[in-house]
């Protein structure tokens, strides 16, 4: 994997919601966006590729949603399928990057700030798209 030249974009990829964390250009820190609503596929495309361009990403890394035996959980295909439709739509490249336990992670960071579930809605999205995003650029600096 070379390094990306630009923005990264981290999604964490639900049915209700798409949790979001960008790179700074350099690639050294992943910030937490606010979470993205979930519309209709057409709509969602649209909103990402747009947000995509405002903000100059080169790469999409999309949360894949794996059992804990390495295989591929139900969401998987959803995830896919959503992904290579943004990827044709958008003509930016997408990778997937392993997620496994980045939802427990953020629940625990929540759980450690008192968060009640009302106050949690959308944080763990977020969270964990930053947990994705710190994962990736992790794995760029040891190349």
């Amino acid at each position: 994997m070379a390094q990306p030249t630009g923005h990264i974009l981290a999604l964490d990829f639900g049915k209700r919601r798409i949790g979001l964390a960008i790179s700074d250009a350099l690639g050294y820190t992943a910030l937490p966006l606010p979470t993205y609503m979930r519309v209709r596929v057409r709509e969602d495309i649209a909103y990402l590729a747009n947000f995509a361009r405002e903000r100059e990403v080169s790469v999409f890394v999309f949360g894949d949603p794996k059992y804990m035996s390495g295989d591929p959980s139900q969401q998987s295909k959803a995830v896919k399928e959503f992904a290579e439709r943004l990827e044709q739509f958008s003509r930016i490249p997408i990778v997937f990057w392993d997620e496994r336990l980045t939802s427990s992670q953020a629940h625990r960071v929540l759980d450690e700030y008192g968060l009640n579930r009302e106050q949690r809605k959308g944080k763990v999205d977020q969270l964990a798209a930053t947990l994705i995003l710190e994962g990736y650029l992790h794995s760029l600096e040891l190349q």
